[in-house]
């Protein structure tokens, strides 16, 4: 048999060709290690970096958010409150008002409600007056028919008449303290 070279088949034993391309491979590795991988890194980490920073900024504005929404709901509670409080006094108002305006209405009642009695009053006293005259008048025509004799002095007639009024001024006082 003859001479057989084993070795040049053998894929576990390297060649020139395999350890060129390991060189190569190494070189290129060693080349995008040195000058292409740190710019591609630094990119990286300044995009990491603008990530972690929005991140943080998103949960501020979430804080933010929170703290203002709850400011919202307090204002908004403070307004009821005070909208209430508001209608409150202003319905403490119109109720003060109202007894004010009814408190004037009954002393003005009153005051006219006085006034007519006064006014009453005196008319009552002129009318008493005048009948009192009438009266006096009728009675002394009365009378003399009466008598069938006439009162032909007037100093007699006025005597006569002024007696009987003083007899029903008297009897009036008595009537008004019983009124009284």
């Amino acid at each position: 048999m003859g001479n057989h070279v084993v070795a040049e088949g053998n894929f576990l034993v390297p060649n020139a060709t395999f350890i060129a391309e390991l060189v190569a491979f190494l070189i290129i590795l060693g080349v995008l290690g040195r000058y292409v991988l740190p710019p591609i890194q630094k990119a990286m980490r300044e995009r990491q970096e603008m990530i972690r920073k929005q991140v943080e900024d998103s949960e501020e504005a979430k804080a933010k958010l929170a703290e203002a929404e709850k400011s919202l709901q307090n204002a908004l509670h403070e307004a009821r409150t005070e909208a209430a409080q508001i209608r409150e006094n202003a319905r403490a108002e119109a109720q003060r008002t109202v007894e004010d305006l009814r408190a004037q209405a009954q002393e003005e009642q009153a005051r006219i409600v006085a006034r007519g009695e006064e006014q009453l009053a005196s008319q009552r006293s002129a009318i008493v007056r005048e009948l009192r005259g009438e009266i006096g008048t009728l009675a002394v025509e009365l009378a003399e028919k009466i008598v069938s004799q006439r009162l032909a002095d007037d100093a007699q007639v006025s005597a006569t008449v002024d007696a009987f009024l003083a007899g029903l001024e008297s009897k009036d006082h008595v009537d008004q303290k019983a009124d009284a």
